[in-house]
């Protein structure tokens, strides 16, 4: 796992705030919010993430068939809040192999979602959902109507990945699979909670640390 925060939107490295900024800088995409080192899978790494988060934090719930948590990523600061969520899951494939999965939940700009997509942008662009949905999923949580249906867009060139995005209680929703084969997952309906809600004690099952989250 990274030791030091950096860029959401390519991994690179950071510049720290310093006398003459407060922010947090990329060589390449300029001032940003840190991508902080990733949380092992288990009830610490959960905790961390949602001590200052301000976006949701999905898991499917009920997790598919053998599938299991297996770790957790924020982008943010102490100042900031996290402004973009990631948690992985690994499973076996519906088709063949094992599978791993990465949800996003991220405000508009931050580029997490973009950069485990393989995009050149850090949002999926204008004109991305001109056509009728690929996927729906549906959400629950502290701010989402009971049964609420998300519409899900495939987008992306990467032939080792099949990425969807959508937009949740005002959030990017972003939902990346290796391999490509493993977006069949997709077509079965899913059912995501937001792991924020108040008084929520899930028997989350965790597995090994999963190193997409490091891509």
């Amino acid at each position: 796992m990274r030791a030091e925060p950096t860029c959401p939107r390519c991994a690179g490295p950071l510049s720290a705030p310093g006398l003459w900024s407060s922010d947090w800088s990329c060589g390449v995409h300029g001032a940003v919010l840190p991508r902080q080192p990733s949380k092992r899978p288990g009830p610490d790494g959960l905790a961390a993430v949602l001590r200052d988060t301000r976006v949701p934090v999905w898991t499917p719930w009920p997790l598919p068939p053998a599938w299991l948590v297996t770790g957790f990523c924020s982008v943010g600061d102490e100042r900031s809040g996290a402004r973009a969520t990631a948690v992985a899951l690994s499973g076996p494939g519906l088709l063949s192999g094992p599978a791993d999965m990465v949800l996003i939940a991220e405000e508009p700009g931050i580029g997490l979602g973009g950069h485990y997509a393989g995009l050149d942008g850090g949002d999926p662009g204008p004109g991305f959902d001109g056509s009728p949905p690929d996927a729906k999923i549906d959400i629950s949580g502290p701010a989402a109507t009971c049964g609420h249906s998300v519409p899900m867009w495939a987008v992306g060139t990467r032939a080792d990945r099949a990425v969807y995005v959508g937009e949740a209680m005002g959030d990017w929703l972003w939902a990346v699979l290796w391999p490509a084969e493993a977006g069949v997952l997709m077509l079965e309906r899913q059912n995501l909670l937001d792991l924020r809600e108040p008084g929520m004690d899930l028997d989350l099952p965790y597995g090994a640390y999963s190193p997409r989250l490091d891509e």
